[in-house]
């Protein structure tokens, strides 16, 4: 709480070089690469960082086989770079996984066509991953008991990236890198509108959280509101090439189906991917896609149906799947960039690519569409962009993204075998603590083993089957700027994804937590989670 609140203030002094409008995965990538080069810059969201598409994705990042139909060769080129690139930076984040894929009997074309397709992907994935395999209906069966095979022509087997942790937690780390080199940052904090007077943005701003209004002057402005891209720009008078349309998509979270650590894929009854995700104990099912008019959408009854009618189709469950099997759900819309005022013929073809609008006049930056895998690239061409509009980039070759170098690892890892820290690894979590605390935190996670050293229950689980530590939490209450529970919930950790809402709320530790995040205002943020998550 106390970050935020002096970064609030840090929001009224002076002139930016830049202002970013959104926390989402555009947004971060883009103050993380402008803040390491030395610009100036600041970030602010209406909501919570990531609180909107980042953090409702499938979790994968991969190269769009999918638009191999579609005859993109290009941006499935561009993609498959854009994975690598990802790959290496991260690689205790993104991580290589098998996709089973199962072609039914009638499928739009052959099972060993949709098979070649693979092996085109993989050529533009410069065989970087496994190689495809082509499989027959019994091979298939053989190798997933938990499909249902009898209706199946045959399927293959193809390696691509998902987010071993949680999307929002990997968009934070990047809001986390712009603080680190001096980026100021808050959350809560809602853009009313901007007006370009004398040569410099005024950005009229309000609090949500004290409802208090002020103005925040910057030379260059970046809407980077993801689905509200369109309705900022109306609002600071912008025209731009560019427009939104919108797919929303939801994911369902259930108890594990099946012990594998591979993606399975279909397509489900309307023609289009439907995957069984693993998530750490859990698994996660879906996405829908379905065309909406606005971004702000819900769950519903019908989506529900939908996945759980697919995925009892599609395995071989021991018991079908019901409502009262959903642990949480994900909703979000996937802002789909369309060029022109005109509609599009079949909107299911447009892709995720983005597009930058600039106006070099306004010195304004409109951000459209875009996905995880190519957030790289975007910092990139942020950067790139900020300096052709004139703002000084002193380090415009510093790398801005990627894990700490390896003897920062060796180091860590050095340590936390010197006071075997996978011994205290709870025996309800899905891999060992020194793997986990890494992957996580990186750096800071040497912090983390001297709380240890210095009181053992710091590394105790606060919440049953959370996979989130006591050491964990304090660190979120210093350094990730934690204003609301579901914050930290649902957001810098995947707790509320993989933990029954009742179970949260019941947990023993849950007030403990509280505490440590919100001191004096621990019963007030208790009440207003329970509240807002409520029926």
């Amino acid at each position: 709480m106390e970050l935020r609140a002096s970064n609030v203030r840090k929001l009224r002094g002076g002139t930016f070089d830049v202002l970013i409008l959104g926390g989402g995965i555009n947004g971060a990538v883009s103050a993380a690469a402008l803040a390491a080069k030395g610009v100036k810059v600041a970030l602010i969201d209406r909501g919570d960082f990531a609180g909107l598409t980042s953090s409702n994705s499938s979790n994968l990042a991969w190269g769009g086989i999918k638009y191999l139909e579609n005859h993109e060769y290009f941006l499935v080129n561009k993609l498959c770079r854009s994975r690598n690139h990802l790959m290496r930076s991260y690689p205790s984040t993104v991580k290589e996984i098998r996709f089973l894929t199962t072609i039914q009997k009638g499928f739009r074309f052959p099972a060993f066509l949709v098979y070649l397709g693979t092996i085109v992907y993989w050529l533009f994935g410069r065989f970087v991953t496994r190689a495809p395999r082509y499989m027959s209906r019994k091979a298939l069966a053989n190798a997933e008991t938990v499909i249902d095979a009898s209706n199946a022509e045959g399927g293959f087997e193809y390696s691509d990236c998902y987010l071993y942790d949680n999307d929002a937690r990997f968009v934070f780390n990047f809001v986390r890198t712009s603080l680190n080199y001096g980026g100021i940052v808050a959350n809560y904090v809602e853009s009313l509108g901007a007006e370009r007077r004398d040569g410099v943005w005024h950005c009229q701003v309000r609090d949500n959280i004290s409802d208090e209004q002020f103005s925040v002057r910057t030379k260059v402005l970046i809407n980077a509101c993801g689905p509200y891209v369109d309705k900022h720009n109306q609002l600071s008078g912008q025209r731009t090439a560019h427009r939104h349309l919108f797919s929303k998509g939801i994911h369902l979270i259930v108890d594990r189906i099946t012990e594998s650590q591979r993606i399975l894929t279909f397509f489900a009854s309307d023609g289009r991917l439907f995957f069984i995700i693993p998530m750490g104990p859990k698994t996660c099912i879906g996405t829908t896609d379905t065309q909406v008019e606005s971004p702000e959408v819900v769950v519903t009854d019908a989506d529900r149906h939908f996945v759980l009618d697919n995925v009892n189709a599609l395995l071989n469950l021991e018991k079908s799947l019901t409502l009262a099997d959903i642990i949480s759900e994900r909703c979000g819309v996937r802002p789909l960039a369309l060029n022109g005022e005109d509609g599009v013929a079949d909107w299911v073809k447009l892709s995720r690519k983005h597009a930058i609008d600039v106006d070099k006049e306004d010195q304004h930056l409109s951000i459209f569409g875009g996905k995880l895998t190519d957030c790289i690239n975007v910092g990139d061409e942020v950067a790139e962009l900020v300096a052709d509009l004139g703002i000084k980039v002193p380090y415009a070759n510093k790398r801005w993204y990627g894990e700490p170098g390896r003897s920062v690892k060796r180091e860590y890892l050095h340590q936390a075998m010197l006071m075997n820290l996978d011994a205290l690894t709870n025996p309800s979590s899905s891999e060992p603590l020194t793997q986990r605390l890494w992957r996580r935190y990186g750096r800071s996670a040497i912090e983390m083993l001297e709380m240890i050293r210095e009181d053992p229950s710091s590394a105790e689980l606060l919440i049953e089957n959370a996979e989130y530590l006591r050491c964990e939490i304090e660190h979120a209450a210093r350094r990730e700027m934690i204003t609301k529970l579901d914050d930290f919930l649902r957001r810098r950790s995947k707790i509320a994804l993989v933990v029954r809402r009742e179970d949260i709320i019941n947990a023993p530790g849950l007030r403990e937590a509280c505490d440590i995040l919100f001191g004096d205002e621990a019963e007030a943020k208790l009440a207003e989670y329970v509240a807002a998550t409520a029926g």
